[in-house]
């Protein structure tokens, strides 16, 4: 048999399996199984992969809903920016606009409560990182990404843009209060 010439037996396909490819067959089949259990096993015990919802906006709405959120629950300005602290209303629903090269508005957080945080961007595609937490999302425009999250912890919690955005990116930092 050649490479150049076609095989003789047209219908490969219908020759019988040898014992050694059901072997590799029966192992890789195996394999695929146990990394299946796995992945349910990690999502759920494994505390890695974080659940969120995810809707299809538009950069116009969010940046509505931002604004409408911001205007009804600020408690103070900060930064030689004047950046917004705002506070969640009382259903613990909070808006992060990411946008070139900032997060808005700073949010102030209670330990123990749960609150549901709306993030969406308003340009490109940006990173959400919360830092020191275990909390990374990609906010892409367009999807109003919405995570449930519980600090547990008083302290300042740093929003870090890992996902490249421009000349600005490495400026590009957010604030978390939890009080």
């Amino acid at each position: 048999m050649s490479a150049i010439l076609p095989p003789s037996e047209r219908l490969w396909w219908k020759q019988p399996i040898a014992g050694q490819e059901w072997a590799w067959i029966g192992i890789a089949f195996v394999w695929a199984m146990i990394m299946f259990i796995m992945m349910v096993y990690w999502h759920i015990n494994g505390k890695q992969n974080l659940s969120n919802e995810v809707y299809k906006t538009t950069t116009e709405m969010f940046q509505a809903k931002t604004d409408a959120f911001v205007k009804e629950n600020t408690i103070r300005t900060e930064t030689e920016q004047n950046i917004p602290v705002v506070k969640p209303n009382a259903k613990g629903e909070a808006f992060l606009l990411a946008r070139l090269w900032s997060w808005y508005p700073i949010l102030e957080l209670e330990a123990g409560k749960t609150y549901k945080i709306h993030l969406s961007a308003v340009d490109y595609n940006h990173g959400f990182s919360l830092q020191p937490t275990n909390i990374n999302i990609q906010v892409i425009p367009g999807y109003e990404h919405v995570v449930k999250m519980t600090p547990t912890k008083a302290g300042t919690y740093a929003i870090v843009c890992n996902e490249y955005c421009g000349i600005g990116h490495h400026t590009m930092l957010g604030r978390i209060y939890v009080k």
